[in-house]
Parts: C-alpha cells; structure tokens; sequence
C-alpha cells in the first residue's frame, strides 16, 4: 500500500493495517468487514460476523473492521463504493469478495471451500495433521481384524479430538464389531442432523443398523417361500435372519432376489438394506464393489 504524501493519521492507519490485516494474513483467512457506523446493513451484518469468526477462529480464521470514515486511505485503496462490502484476504490478496452472502449458512459454506483449497495454519488444521495419520493406524488395525485395539485407539484419539465425526464414526464401528451395540447407539443417537450426515458417521449408522437386525428362527418363513417364491415379506426376514448370523452373502442374495422379482416391493426395502450392507462394510470395499455390480446389472439391464 502505497504511503508517499500521506499526513501521519493516515501513515498510522496504514501501519494498523499492515500489523492487524496483512501480517495475520500470511498465514490466516482474514474476513475484512468495511463499516460505519451509520450504516444500518453494517450494523445487522456485524453480529453474524462476529459470529462465524469466532466458530472458525480455531480454523484460522480472523475478522477485522475498516471504518471507512476514519480508515479514508485504506477503503480508496479496495475502492470501496458501498457499505458494506466484505473480502476474505489471504496473503496479502483478495481471494473472495463475501458481500451478497448475508446469512451464516451462506457465509460458512464459503469459507469452507475457500479454507480447503489454501494453505490456512490454524489450530484446527494442527490438530488435524496430528490425528489423520493416527484415524489411518486405527482404520488398519480394524481392517486386520483387531477390533478391540482399534477401540481403544479410536478412544484415545477422540480425547484428543472429540468432535471429529471421521474419530466418531469409526469408534462407532469398532464398537459395533466388538459387540457393544448399546454403547454405539449411546454414541452416535445424540449427534446433530448435520454429523448424521458425515460419511464417517453415516456408514457407522448403517453398520449399526446391520448388526441391529434381529437373529431369529426363519424356519417357518422358509416354508412360505417354497411355497410361494414372490412371498418377499418372508424372503425379506430371511434376509434379516443371515444378515444377525454373519452370512452377508446370503443375506445379499435373498434382497437381490427381491430386487430383480419386484424392485419397489414395500418402497424399495430390499434396496435400501442392501445399500445398508454395503455402506457397513464401506464402499471401497472389494466385496462391496462386486455386490453393487450385481445390484447394476439387475436396475440397468
């Protein structure tokens, strides 16, 4: 910013500039709000600020205000022609002009998307490149079949960050490998819509779905499909009764066989807890993979 023929007051607000905007930008997302204080849209705008700055402070997020009348040079140098107008600056540079997204929803899907895309050091992201490559040891040692010590792995890292939904999930599925339905249940029932979303703790929600299904005898059901092969209400328990033992692939084959004699049977039951299954297991799943082939070629051939 240039500083020739400027009177002191105006040096001075270059220098509060430099030291309160450009210098944390080097390394922080900064949200920089011009304002007055006779502006009533700055005033209705200024509270939701605060706000979603002090959510993602730990994200490295940072707010700071130019009053264009007393910060004259530095609004001439953004050429601010209204009030307000909002930037997201990083390094020193504008890298998305905030102004239209007046809402929080709005204002945090943007930062989002800005926040994964540029190197932004906050404390969040220190965390998370701490955690990550512990989730990857957890994530092995359950794959390998130690369902127990990948438990207490995942325990220990959500000590460490215990709103991380990909830590949550996967103590969840643990949990449910190791048998203690109740306590995954506790675990995962009281997390908000927005963390049911997750990927992490949707597939957690469907391998605790799956495991939830009822063990019992399905002799008398067998009875009614041999005698009548389109009975899928009976078809449908069978399937449940396969899954409770362990037998996925039975258990797959009987919903596909009710997919391919009547796809939309009790809205599309027998899809949905097949999609179930396989979201338990996990889509990259190689059993998943050639289980979804089989559901392909019965929907598109």
């Amino acid at each position: 910013m240039a500083t020739l023929g400027v009177n002191e007051a105006e040096r001075a607000a270059i220098e509060r500039f430099q030291r309160e905007v450009i210098e944390p930008s080097m390394t922080s997302l900064v949200i920089l709000d011009f304002w007055a204080e006779w502006c009533g849209p700055c005033k209705q705008l200024g509270p939701m600020l605060d706000k979603v700055a002090a959510d993602y402070a730990d994200k490295g997020v940072i707010l700071a205000k130019i009053d264009v009348d007393q910060d004259k040079l530095v609004a001439a140098q953004f050429r601010i022609q209204s009030i307000p107008t909002v930037y997201a600056l990083f390094q020193g540079q504008p890298v998305a002009d905030l102004t239209n997204y007046r809402t929080e929803a709005q204002l945090k899907r943007v930062l989002d998307q800005l926040l994964a895309q540029l190197p932004v050091k906050g404390e969040a992201q220190d965390l998370a490149a701490e955690v990550e490559p512990l989730i990857a040891i957890a994530e092995q040692v359950l794959a390998d079949g130690d369902a127990a010590r990948a438990e207490n792995i995942f325990s220990q890292i959500r000590e460490m960050d215990p709103d991380n939904p990909v830590v949550i999930g996967g103590l969840a599925r643990t949990m449910v490998e190791t048998g203690k339905i109740d306590e995954a249940r506790q675990l995962l029932e009281p997390l908000t819509d927005e963390l049911r979303k997750h990927p992490a703790v949707s597939r957690a929600i469907a391998a605790l779905d799956v495991a939830s299904a009822p063990a019992s005898d399905v002799s008398a059901e067998e009875a009614r499909l041999a005698a009548n092969p389109d009975d899928h209400e009976a078809r449908f328990a069978i399937a449940q009764a396969r899954l409770a033992a362990g037998d996925r692939d039975a258990a797959a084959d009987e919903l596909l066989e009710i997919i391919a004699r009547d796809k939309e049977w009790n809205e599309g039951a027998a899809r949905t807890r097949f999609l179930q299954m396989l979201e338990a297991v996990g889509l990259e799943d190689a059993w998943a993979r050639s289980q979804r082939r089989r559901l392909s070629a019965l929907l598109f051939t």
